[in-house]
């Protein structure tokens, strides 16, 4: 199966220091919604992993949640596009979870949902904590210089990220990479 797991939050929409509480607050970043259509007509599953403390914070509820999500899911099916699941942490900073990224729990329930082993799988984010997460499964991490990464823009990797981090300018750039790798002819063995 060929996956790929996305933070929502800077990766997919805008990202909010008030926090994303609300269906006309989910704002998809331009061509976020079109790449993630073309990696699901090359056959790419897409999961989605994502801190959501607003929720343990009483900033909205559970319905707020599933009302962000279901106009994302009606965006991209707009383009022929979709989200296979959305994974989230509902837990504050000082709850002591493994669901929380960095901690890796995400990622377990994706990788056990799909049955697959995430190694080799990218997951694409705009923080340090997205690409620890995956690269705790051994997840390939992919950075895009949107969301709380745009600062970065054109300057080398500050301390924090992975070796081996790759560096796109958006979610569209970082499809385009990955299809471009994917249709690539592999050499004979």
């Amino acid at each position: 199966m060929k996956l790929v797991i996305l933070d929502r939050d800077g990766t997919i929409n805008h990202e909010s220091d008030e926090f994303v509480k609300s269906p006309e607050e989910w704002i998809p970043l331009p061509g976020a919604l079109e790449a993630i259509a073309r990696l699901n007509h090359a056959g790419w599953h897409v999961a989605v992993a994502t801190n959501q403390s607003g929720l343990g914070r009483g900033l909205f509820d559970v319905a707020s949640l599933n009302a962000i999500h279901a106009k994302m899911h009606k965006a991209l099916a707009a383009l022929g596009g979709r989200v296979d699941a959305v994974f989230y942490c509902p837990h504050g900073p000082d709850e002591g979870c493994q669901c929380r990224k960095p901690n890796p729990g995400l990622f377990e329930q994706i990788g056990e949902r799909f049955g697959v082993d995430l190694k080799t799988v990218p997951v694409v984010g705009d923080t340090p904590r997205d690409l620890v997460a995956g690269v705790a499964v051994g997840c390939q991490p992919h950075l895009v210089l949107t969301g709380r990464a745009a600062s970065l823009k054109g300057q080398p990797l500050p301390g924090g990220y992975p070796a081996h981090t790759r560096v796109h300018q958006d979610l569209g750039a970082f499809a385009d990479w990955l299809l471009a790798r994917a249709s690539a002819p592999r050499p004979a063995s």
